[in-house]
């Protein structure tokens, strides 16, 4: 049997602690209007903690959930956690920025409910660099030693030449995506910058 310890954490700390980390971090009474909103939140958002507390959670954040599927009042309706479920939000400046948000129950020493919290971290610099990645993609990214595969290659700048639709088959996880994707850069691309690759179509067999 494991005891459980008697010993909380002092206010203070809890404090220190939530305003040292990088993630957002704000609670919400029972109505919804935010109790505490850390510095990090304040950074994500651009709006500081004076403006924050005291209003409506979704008139600080101003999510794309908020009106029809809100996570936190989601939690605070079901007693169950959100995890990692990724938004957009409006920052205090008019960007809308992609964030992960996770929310759960916030409750006393007795257990009573008394509110919400969420955190949430900004996706910006990540989906920035899943945007890199697609851009930087090419035919010559796909590796193959097999003959058929080879032939496949030789062929596929002819294709991309084609106004053609082209269907693409195979089980899945046998990497019909590369070919969707490679079809497009090994055409050159208009004046405009807009691929000018043939329709690809996929099909699972």
């Amino acid at each position: 049997m494991v005891a459980k310890s008697q010993h909380s954490i002092p206010p203070l700390q809890t404090n220190i602690i939530l305003e040292s980390i990088s993630d957002g971090v704000f609670t919400v009474n029972e109505d919804m209007k935010i109790t505490f909103f850390n510095r990090a939140a304040e950074k994500i958002t651009g709006i500081s903690s004076e403006q924050a507390v005291g209003q409506y959670c979704f008139d600080v954040l101003k999510a794309n959930i908020c009106e029809k599927s809100c996570s936190l009042r989601s939690s605070l309706k079901s007693d169950s956690d959100v995890v990692d479920r990724r938004v957009n939000i409006l920052r205090a400046d008019g960007k809308q920025i992609p964030i992960s948000i996770s929310t759960a129950v916030l409750r006393d020493k007795t257990g009573k409910k008394i509110g919400g919290v969420e955190t949430f971290r900004d996706l910006s610099s990540i989906e920035e660099l899943e945007r890199e990645i697609r851009r930087s993609y090419t035919l010559e990214d796909i590796i193959s030693k097999n003959h058929l595969i080879q032939k496949i290659f030789d062929i596929l700048p002819n294709i991309a030449e084609s106004e053609s639709t082209v269907l693409i088959q195979g089980p899945s996880g046998s990497g019909k995506e590369l070919y969707l994707r490679g079809g497009c850069f090994v055409r050159p691309h208009s004046e405009s910058g807009i691929c000018k690759a043939p329709r690809f179509l996929s099909r699972k067999n």
